[in-house]
């Protein structure tokens, strides 16, 4: 799976059952209208790519969702909606700044962006994880703020294997913070990220996606 642009599909799909189109205004108060538009928006306007990266693949990149105002504004809306009180959002390079920005603001919090590896002048905390091929790290800064005790809404597009958010969330305790709430746009379910949480950060972890498999 490319992070980089959205989703690729071959063997699972990147989200549920197909959502009605409604339209694209804010999402509403209650739970289940703000998921609703939130999905309707991801249905209406992601973009299907036929044979990318490689023949059979279906590609769904995610950037028209997130250029069209009422989608965007739907899918930040979704990601903070019912979040337990935290005092940061920690947004995962790279799409994660996107929406951890706007999610913090939501939420009226500050956000903090996890970075790749080389990104931040040292003195940083790094957490290196493994991948299907090879391995990459995380880091974020280990001067200039004080994250004791801070609790953490980590937010990214996808949830996949699971590593890069139990990598984030060891950063955070690391730095003397606390992940209690993952949100992502969609979870890939077969590839089991939910119980990569549960095992890598705790069974008290929320996991917040708005479109699954």
């Amino acid at each position: 799976m490319s992070r980089s642009g959205g989703c690729t599909h071959a063997r699972r799909a990147c989200y549920s059952s197909p959502v009605t189109p409604s339209d694209d205004r804010p999402a509403a108060n209650t739970s289940h209208d703000t998921l609703a538009e939130a999905r309707a928006a991801i249905a209406r306007h992601t973009r299907l790519v036929a044979d990318f990266p490689s023949p059979g693949v279906q590609f769904k990149d995610l950037t028209p969702v997130l250029a069209e105002s009422g989608g965007f504004a739907s899918i930040i809306t979704a990601l903070a909606h019912g979040c337990p009180e935290v005092d940061l959002v920690g947004g995962i390079d790279a799409r994660g700044f996107l929406l951890g920005g706007a999610v913090a603001r939501e939420l009226g919090v500050g956000v903090l962006a996890v970075r790749k590896k080389g990104k931040l002048p040292p003195p940083v905390h790094t957490v290196t994880y493994d991948l299907e091929y090879g391995s990459a790290a995380l880091e974020i800064p280990a001067e200039g703020l004080d994250l004791t005790g801070r609790r953490v809404l980590l937010v990214d597009d996808v949830l996949a294997t699971g590593g890069t958010a139990v990598a984030a969330a060891t950063l955070m305790r690391e730095a003397g913070a606390h992940v209690v709430r993952v949100s992502v746009i969609m979870e890939l379910t077969a590839l089991a990220g939910r119980a990569t949480i549960t095992r890598g950060i705790g069974s008290d972890v929320e996991v917040h996606a708005l479109v699954a498999d």
